[in-house]
């Protein structure tokens, strides 16, 4: 159950294929040389895979427990934390004005990737952390980024994201956690659930950022604000001081993640939990999705992470195990044709998801950083349109490359002492948080396909033509197969796009119908188009194993899993009235 974080590939797709190098040309970004990334990757490589992979298993077996009001993690979660914050990690895209390292996003998904593979449930917390760095980063005043962030950055404090209510869930709109204005400050009452590492006692002090409702605010999200709420309230010398009026009140018992306390945070038991208006009130939605990309983008590294772990660990067991006669005569079962079948189609999604993950960072720096105005507008555009599909096509296909491992260890990987259900349980999670992937499908059709009428997909659409076009027609069976399959699901991708569009004008629960099936046939084709790139650029590159593996696991790709994109384009074509129009109760079972 080691990991061997694969610091290989990182750097090819980094540098031959997503152009590191440009990045690194970039304003801001001129630290990121392919020799100081080189030596991040490594030493985050031996962080990942000495100390915090050694810690997933017996963190999930131990698991987080609540002992009175205090959250009681697994032993080693915190010296480890400690270790990760001292060597900088925490820092790594952070803002140099605030302590951070100021590499790009590209650099940091890498290490964001080791981190979540070696140990999800780890991961989480700084994941939070970093999205309120980013909160504060962009709409904290001065005062409060100076008292803040420097703590946030370092590591030394944490931060978390208080969202969700029992009576709520996805809608924000029904929030009823109030604040209450006093002088300077204001006093929060009201219940927050499934908050991620919410409470602990691995640092000083815990930073949430909190949506709550002021007494004379509109209903719906126009009514929300954000709040600053510590767990101890800063003194003169910005050191923890006295105590907040807020507790975690339980955690959940869950699938998986289980050394990742999620709790159930309470505010205001006595006077009200004092927090800080961040921005201005009633803008507290806005500003929580401003993040929101960064965010979901760290979730999709999840599906990402989890399938690069299940798969090393299935190659592992597929190496050593013998059981029966194989077709290859190789003694281990990795002869049997259907177990390279599995094995092959965990690898290929695993680097398909890996590119299109670094795609979408690379689309965050270029958009963040370029000096033209228009690059940055196409870039962010591009990033916008990837944001939903990695998330929600990444933790779909996490999920199933997990099962895929249980499946290469056949009984023995439902067994829980080979380690391998545990990477299926933790993925699970990953397509619901940060918004459902229905939701992120509803988002991809309804913010970035209809509004603007499809322009950031076509020209996402030519941007895969022109990288595939000739490839049909090389002289190297390989990338001809590659070519051939890619022209013909880019096509069928313009046909689906098409389609939607025309049906969404006239029928509004066509949209609604296609959402899904469109997303994942965009994810299926993206990946395929990413591994097309990289087959192209290796195949260009010195004749070793490395390079001719990346044209065979493309090859593998385009025949094994591209032709799944068909099928959810011919969903998506379908008109609206297939799930619309089917009478509840059939929906239901009544029927």
């Amino acid at each position: 159950m080691s990991y061997d974080a694969p610091v290989r590939h990182m750097r090819f797709l980094m540098e031959e294929v997503f152009n590191l190098a440009d990045i690194a040309s970039l304003p801001g970004f001129e630290e990121a040389t392919p020799e100081t990334v080189a030596a991040i990757l490594e030493e985050a490589a031996r962080f990942a895979g000495g100390e915090l992979a050694p810690l997933n298993a017996p963190g999930d077996r131990a698991g987080a427990r609540l002992e009175g009001r205090d959250v009681v993690v697994p032993e080693g979660f915190a010296a480890a934390y400690r270790a990760y914050a001292e060597a900088g990690w925490n820092a790594v895209a952070c803002d140099p004005a605030h302590g951070g390292m100021g590499l790009p996003a590209l650099v940091a998904t890498a290490t964001q990737e080791m981190w979540q593979a070696a140990n999800l449930s780890f991961s989480l917390c700084p994941m939070l952390t970093a999205g309120a760095i980013e909160a504060l980063e962009r709409h904290g005043s001065e005062a409060q980024q100076a008292r803040y962030l420097p703590r946030l950055v370092s590591g030394e404090w944490t931060g978390t994201m208080d969202l969700t209510e029992p009576q709520a869930g996805s809608d924000l709109g029904a929030i009823r956690t109030r604040a209450e204005r006093r002088d300077d400050h204001y006093r929060i009452f009201g219940q927050k659930i499934y908050i991620t590492w919410g409470e602990h006692g691995m640092t000083d002090n815990i930073v949430h950022l909190v949506l709550a409702r002021t007494p004379d605010a509109p209903a719906g999200v126009r009514g929300i604000s954000m709040f600053i709420v510590p767990k101890y309230l800063p003194d003169a010398a910005g050191q923890p001081g006295e105590r907040n009026d807020m507790y975690c009140g339980g955690i959940e018992h869950k699938l998986g993640i289980h050394a990742s306390p999620t709790c159930t945070m309470i505010y205001g038991e006595t006077d009200g939990a004092v927090g800080y208006l961040v921005g201005e009130e009633g803008r507290g939605l806005e500003y929580m999705f401003t993040m929101m990309n960064e965010a979901r983008h760290k979730v999709g590294m999840q599906g990402l992470s989890i399938a690069e772990r299940a798969y090393q660990q299935a190659a592992a067991y597929a190496a050593e195990r013998t059981q029966g006669r194989t077709v290859s005569g190789e003694a281990s079962i990795v002869g049997h044709p259907d177990v390279r079948r599995m094995l092959l189609t965990m690898k290929s999604c695993t680097e398909a998801m890996r590119a299109l993950c670094y795609a979408g960072a690379a689309a965050m720096d270029r958009a963040r950083r370029a000096t033209d105005g228009h690059e940055r507008g196409r870039q962010q555009a591009r990033a916008d349109l990837l944001i939903p599909v990695i998330k929600a096509w990444c933790t779909e296909l996490g999920i199933e490359v997990a099962s895929l491992g249980i499946q290469v260890h056949g009984g023995m990987g439902y067994i829980e002492e080979t380690g391998a259900a545990q990477y299926l349980r933790d993925a699970r999670i990953a397509a619901i948080y940060e918004g459902t992937n229905g939701i992120q499908a509803n988002d991809f059709m309804g913010r970035k396909l209809l509004r603007d009428s499809g322009a950031a997909m076509t020209a996402l659409l030519d941007d895969m033509a022109a990288d595939v076009d000739g490839l049909g027609d090389c002289a190297s069976p390989g990338l001809s197969e590659i070519g051939s399959g890619m022209v013909s699901a880019i096509a069928a991708l313009r046909r689906s796009t098409a389609r939607v569009l025309e049906n969404a004008a006239d029928d509004p629960a066509a949209a609604g119908a296609a959402a899904f099936p469109l997303l994942m046939q965009t994810g299926f084709v993206a990946g395929g188009w990413l591994l097309a790139r990289a087959a192209r650029v290796a195949a260009g590159s010195e004749d070793d194993a490395f390079n001719r593996a990346r044209v065979d696991v493309a090859r593998f790709y385009a025949a094994h899993v591209l032709p799944r994109a068909e099928a959810h384009g011919a969903a998506a074509r379908s008109r609206g009235e297939v799930v619309a129009g089917v009478p509840t109760a059939a929906v239901l079972g009544e029927l």
